[in-house]
């Protein structure tokens, strides 16, 4: 996989009638196949009495992963265009439901295709996209005595992070997948390998 990849910069919605018919498109970033359909998911709760809530996704795994659905749409109508929206943007990571409230006219197989990606590409102009570069987790805990010296290192490096402090000292770190090794062995080295670290 490329060192960095596009997705959408946040949250992107877009609205449209067509014949009677509703449209709403929803996308937003995700980081894993878990949180793309947990977003599809929630989607489909809060648009429960909809007549059709079409899934498409993007994730970055070990090989890409992709998705799409018709979710009761003709076959070909509905979730290849979203997804193919996404694709043709290059957007990965990231997760889009296109809500459909049928309006009494039936639009066709191209007029569904053609409106089905029009949602997403609206929903992904309101977003936006950025560049991002793949980012690991994983955790660092260690005692009181060693927890400056991890944060310090933390905050020099292009990592995230949030501590948690109880007992010991846990670190919950996202940290560039290109730089994370050597930092994990910064990391063993300033605790002379008291810290625990815990691949997620």
């Amino acid at each position: 996989m490329t060192e960095r990849y596009r997705t959408v910069a946040g949250r992107g919605r877009a609205a449209f009638e067509i014949r009677g018919s509703e449209f709403l498109g929803h996308v937003a970033p995700v980081e894993s196949v878990e949180a793309a359909e947990d977003f599809v998911e929630a989607v489909r709760e809060e648009y429960a009495d909809a007549t059709h809530n079409v899934p498409a996704y993007r994730v970055r795994a070990a090989p890409l992963r992709e998705y799409e659905s018709d979710a009761g749409e003709p076959t070909g109508s509905a979730g290849k265009p979203a997804l193919n929206v996404l694709q043709g943007e290059e957007l990965e990571n990231v997760a889009t439901v296109v809500t459909r409230y049928f309006g009494g006219t039936e639009l066709g197989v191209g007029g569904l295709a053609r409106a089905y990606g029009r949602a997403v590409k609206e929903a992904v102009a309101d977003a936006g996209t950025t560049e991002r570069r793949p980012r690991e987790s994983f955790a660092v805990t260690v005692d009181y005595d060693d927890s400056g010296s991890v944060r310090g290192l933390l905050e020099g490096a292009d990592a995230d992070f949030e501590a948690d402090y109880e007992e010991r000292v846990r670190f919950d770190v996202r940290a560039p997948e290109a730089s994370a090794a050597d930092l994990r062995d910064r990391l063993r080295s300033a605790t002379s390998g008291r810290a625990e670290i815990d691949r997620e």
